[in-house]
């Protein structure tokens, strides 16, 4: 019982460096919500003055979603550069040799990052309000829930990457080589339906479409595939990746 409760500690000691991190830089606070409000009132409201109505809603609205999604993917891959930043700092090397397991400090890494993530989701949740998107308290929670696993999956990725790379330049590059196709090549921007058949095959085989059909389908009603299948695709893929995180962690 008392290893057990160290582990917690552990990972509540890391959690909690990386929240206090976090909130006192201000400009990643303003930073992170600054691009996705560009997505939603930028690009949304110059492509929907053209479209009209997708899929019954303003295409502003119907994109809201998939940005909501793009905000977490975008957030959470890049909270792995600081794995490097700590390496370098030696702050790394301190945190590898406390008595701790290597699971518990890629546990408390990953929290962390997520935390990050869930912020920036309640932020654009309150813009959702102003922009007549239909949210309740029942949607708000239920997207939530659904953020919060795919934050976990994300992070995970990044963590990976960052613990198997040694310097910021080598990360930006393999992870903007993950982060766009994962953002483009889901249905994030444009409905499932009609598309030419190399982009279907991509796309049912990108995690990210579920992801955003789960939380479109809480949000606007619009749903692809099951929710069941959405949601069984995002644990799956969320557990694959916690494993090689912990894997990645304890190479290090």
């Amino acid at each position: 019982m008392s290893e057990i409760m160290n582990e917690l500690d552990g990972i509540y000691a890391v959690w909690l460096r990386e929240a206090k991190i976090y909130v006192r830089e201000k400009e990643r606070l303003i930073s992170s919500g600054f691009s996705p409000l560009l997505w939603i009132f930028g690009f949304g409201t110059g492509i929907g003055s053209s479209l009209g109505t997708v899929e019954g809603y303003p295409y502003q609205t119907f994109i809201y979603p998939g940005i909501v999604v793009m905000a977490v993917l975008f957030t959470s891959l890049f909270y792995g550069i600081y794995i490097i930043w700590d390496r370098k700092l030696d702050f790394l090397k301190e945190v590898l040799v406390a008595p701790v397991s290597r699971a518990s400090v890629f546990a408390g890494k990953m929290l962390g990052g997520a935390t990050d993530a869930m912020v920036q989701v309640i932020f654009l949740m309150i813009i959702g309000l102003f922009i007549n998107i239909p949210l309740n308290p029942l949607i708000v929670i239920q997207a939530f829930l659904l953020l919060l696993l795919i934050s976990i999956a994300m992070v995970s990725i990044g963590l990976v990457i960052g613990a198997n790379l040694k310097s910021p330049e080598g990360f930006g590059l393999v992870i903007n080589f993950v982060m766009w196709p994962m953002f483009f090549f889901s249905n994030a921007l444009f409905t499932l339906e009609n598309l030419p058949a190399w982009l279907t095959a991509i796309t049912f085989i990108n995690p990210l479409t579920y992801a955003v059909d789960a939380v479109r389908g809480v949000i606007l009603g619009i749903n692809h595939f099951p929710i069941y299948l959405d949601i069984a695709v995002m644990m799956i893929f969320s557990g694959i990746m916690m494993i090689l995180g912990v894997l990645s962690f304890r190479r290090m």
